[in-house]
């Protein structure tokens, strides 16, 4: 159970506001500005490295690995800091040994800077791209997938486990089976699942996974974190870009990977957001995943089943496992007209455009949508007033 009441009191700025848009970018916890104020006082006193590379402040970021592994189940070793998902999403496809004629297989749902890095592959190394198909209600064909395996025998399989332009869940565990008995690389783009629901590595049976910090983790912007499998350390897997932090200089022309997640780190770190992401994976942990999943849930399925009652209401979302991601129009009413009239009654919310989601747009036929994004330090009586806010559009 959550204590909403002490929620909502950790988070004074959503007591002023209709905040619907943690798929954007969250609501922090008043622990994480906190620390992250204190740290840069300090920092401002004494010096970034008198005080980020002190034994106290090196202890304390050793729980931003530790927090992190018990949110995933694995081990610390198998954690690195990254600025977002984009950013650990490249390092990662910088590691793999692509060749000409390689295959990437991936979905209609995956993210945008995801394709985007596809296309540079294809250009430079002809890796080429081929995209699972899905069923009529959206959800991943695996039967598909399992056939373009057989067939194609891909270098790497990519996931967005949920897509930003959907509340869709894709089946990330059954994905992770496939791959595991094909043996092949599996990547999880994680960035709108973690912090809004459990995520266990040794079940999805990932080689990676990536999210930022700054959505439903409720951390600062420019922060996140990449997973990295003891099979994939085992590959030795190295990226392009790495220095002192990832590789051991032992002659003049010969370096030694370290022996764990760090060598897709570089040395240089915020350590301000380092320290803020800690506390807000601390903050979730403390009140559990599966807590927040089941209260999120709840507060979705309220606001669902009351917008569907909205006269010339479209619900865009499509799959049969919906997470606290939701996308809709109203018949017949003009785009400026709905986000001005959200906006006027201080609702925070996103607008999702084609180039954001351009294949599964394109399906549905539309190029824009309002995204609204609960999360467990909303309630009700907020789904209430949102709700009665699109009936007077």
């Amino acid at each position: 159970m959550l204590d909403i009441n002490q929620i909502r009191k950790d988070t004074p700025h959503c007591q002023n506001k209709l905040f619907f848009n943690s798929a954007g970018a969250s609501l922090v916890p008043s622990v994480v500005t906190e620390r992250m104020k204190t740290y840069l006082d300090e920092e401002a006193e004494l010096g970034g490295y008198k005080l980020g590379l002190g034994s106290r402040i090196q202890t304390e970021l050793q729980v931003f690995y530790t927090e992190t592994a018990k949110m995933l189940n694995c081990n610390p070793r198998n954690i690195a800091f990254s600025i977002n998902a984009t950013d650990a999403y490249g390092q990662v496809l910088s590691a793999i040994p692509f060749e000409k004629g390689d295959v990437i297989i991936t979905t209609d749902d995956d993210y945008t800077s995801n394709h985007a890095q596809f296309s540079v592959l294809y250009q430079r190394f002809r890796v080429a791209t081929v995209r699972v198909r899905n069923h009529g209600n959206g959800d991943i064909d695996l039967t598909h997938m399992e056939e373009l395996i057989k067939e194609h025998h891909p270098k790497l399989v990519s996931l967005s486990h949920i897509p930003t332009n959907s509340g869709k869940i894709q089946d990330a565990q059954a994905v992770g089976d496939l791959c595991a008995k094909n043996n092949i690389m599996y990547i999880i783009d994680a960035c709108q699942s973690a912090g809004q629901m459990p995520l266990d590595v040794q079940k999805l049976k990932c080689d990676f996974l990536c999210s930022s910090g700054r959505k439903f983790l409720r951390g600062p912007r420019a922060t996140g974190f990449l997973y990295v499998s003891d099979k994939a350390l085992d590959a030795n897997l190295i990226p392009i870009r790495v220095d002192g932090r990832g590789m051991e200089w032992i002659a003049a022309s010969k370096f030694k990977p370290v022996d764990s997640a760090l060598r897709f780190e570089t040395w240089e770190q915020n350590v301000a957001c380092v320290l803020g992401l800690k506390e807000a994976i601390l903050y979730a942990n403390n009140i559990g995943l599966e807590n927040i999943w089941n209260y999120n849930q709840d507060i979705l399925s309220h606001l669902r089943n009351q917008l569907y009652e909205v006269p010339g209401m479209n619900i865009l979302d499509q799959g049969s496992k919906l997470a606290n991601i939701l996308t809709f129009q109203i018949n017949d009413k003009d785009k400026q007209l709905t986000i001005k009239t959200l906006e006027h009654n201080d609702v925070y919310f996103s607008v999702a455009f084609r180039g954001s989601a351009l294949i599964d747009f394109d399906k549905k036929g539309t190029d824009w949508a309002i995204r609204l994004a609960p999360h467990y330090f909303n309630t009700h009586e907020e789904i209430d007033q949102l709700v009665d806010i699109i009936h007077s559009i």
